[in-house]
């Protein structure tokens, strides 16, 4: 059983790796259309393989932080722990004295 601090750690952890993922996507994407503009201007120099080169760092930033954020997000349940029993009224009984 997990502990409330483990799952406080958890949703801060992918509230986080949500936040990096769409920094990384955003730089993926950047670097994609600086690595196309550069190899039309001029391919095969030395700025278009750096662009290359940044656009693979990111795209691999990118896969990895999904990746965690796929495996934390799975490890948790969709329905929030319960620990108290339920509040029930199943009908008032009259218990005699």
């Amino acid at each position: 059983m997990a502990s409330t601090t483990d799952r406080i750690m958890s949703l801060r952890a992918v509230r986080q790796l949500r936040r990096v993922r769409t920094f990384y996507a955003v730089g993926a994407l950047m670097w994609a259309a600086s690595t196309a503009w550069t190899g039309w201007q001029s391919p095969g120099s030395r700025q278009m393989w750096v662009s290359l080169l940044l656009l693979a760092i990111f795209a691999g930033l990118l896969l990895t932080a999904s990746l965690w954020l796929q495996r934390l997000q799975g490890t948790g349940s969709a329905v929030p722990a319960h620990h108290a029993a339920p509040r029930r009224v199943v009908g008032a009984r009259h218990v005699p004295a």
